[in-house]
């Protein structure tokens, strides 16, 4: 809003011209996401004590995690709440790839909020279950994908699929785009649901992914950027880098309580919706396979918990791992807790390195 208020008013103030730069509103939006999490953090943990009482904790985790009950979960709440205003302030509503990625967060958030909902001020321990969460996450993935199939926003958009490091190898996935896409977004989002296991794990990840997704949407979105890298190019991609600074201001000043020790944890609104977020940016700026690389923390997660439930089954009952996902088999070795999320953001880190520099690989 600030933009379509402020940046007409340029040719009175020359300074208001800062509002036509990306990286301006980018900065701004982080810091702006930031602060309401920060400021407002208390608050909103003030309030969900009060209304869960003594919360849980999941019993498929070690014991020594009995000193979380009694922490509030579903800080994702205000997780989404800063994104939302920050990007309604600071992007340019008229551009469809923001307008389209906040809704898909916001509706995923949603299914996330309920799932929490129902375990938390319910008492459900099961919440909305896998019966029925996991077909509402594919009709969500699988609308985005027919909308991008069927409408897609730009010229440049399509059903190519690069893959990173080989700027001459594409796949054009037709109509299977579609199932693709849900694939992307729904894998996303459960691949951060599931590594949020220990404090300020999964937010701390979330960080250096937005951070290697935002430097990727403002040079997919900038032809002569895209032209020089020979990448693909989409017009109007380049403000969902401000999105990702929304996401980036709101997961720091979220792990400003969530740290270890927590006093709130995301729950599914905000594992569900952050997830969402990333997945659906890779999508929309053409870098989906590169969210292996970028999420590769989160990948390897959720392959720990499918390698152990495969062997578990194979092998008559005997396990792969102490326990999964696999922060939690490090944590039955012995590793104290913050050692072992400080271990998992240096992967982070590198990993969002070198996805950043399959820019220039090819």
């Amino acid at each position: 809003m600030l933009y379509h208020f402020l940046y007409p008013l340029k040719e009175h103030w020359f300074i208001l011209n800062l509002f036509r730069y990306i990286t301006f509103r980018t900065a701004y939006a982080t810091i702006t996401a930031f602060l309401i999490c920060f400021l407002l953090g208390p608050y909103f943990i003030r309030l969900l004590k009060r209304i869960q009482g003594n919360g849980a904790i999941r019993e498929d985790v070690p014991e020594r995690h009995i000193n979380k009950i009694g922490t509030p979960s579903m800080g994702g709440v205000f997780i989404l709440f800063s994104i939302v205003v920050s990007v309604l302030l600071w992007a340019d509503l008229t551009n469809r790839y923001i307008l389209f990625a906040l809704a898909t967060t916001t509706v995923m958030g949603f299914i996330g909020f309920v799932d929490d909902y129902l375990k938390l001020i319910v008492k459900k321990p099961a919440g909305l279950g896998v019966r029925y969460k996991f077909p509402i996450e594919m009709l969500i993935g699988l609308t985005v994908g027919f909308i991008l199939y069927f409408y897609p926003f730009s010229d440049g958009f399509s059903t190519v699929v690069t893959v990173p490091f080989f700027k001459e190898i594409v796949i054009n996935l037709g109509i299977l785009y579609i199932l693709f896409v849900s694939l992307v977004i729904v894998g996303s989002a459960n691949a951060v649901n599931l590594t949020d296991g220990l404090d300020g794990l999964a937010i701390g990840i979330i960080v250096f992914a937005s951070i290697a997704y935002g430097g990727m949407a403002y040079v997919v979105g900038n032809i002569k950027f895209a032209t020089y890298l020979q990448i693909l190019f989409v017009k109007g991609t380049g403000e969902l880098t401000v999105f990702m600074g929304a996401i980036l201001g709101a997961s720091i000043g979220f792990l400003w309580f969530n740290t270890y020790p927590a006093e709130v944890f995301m729950g599914d609104t905000g594992s569900l919706s952050l997830g969402t977020a990333i997945g659906t940016t890779a999508v929309l700026i053409k870098q989906e396979l590169l969210l292996v690389i970028v999420g590769g923390v989160f990948v390897i997660e959720a392959l720990s918990v499918m390698l152990q439930v495969v062997y578990f089954k194979l092998s008559g009952g005997r396990r792969l791992f102490k326990m999964s996902p696999i922060h939690h088999h490090f944590e039955l070795k012995g590793i104290p807790e913050p050692k072992v999320i400080v271990r998992f953001w240096i992967v982070a880190a590198i990993f969002a390195i070198l996805s950043l520099s399959t820019l220039k690989i090819r």
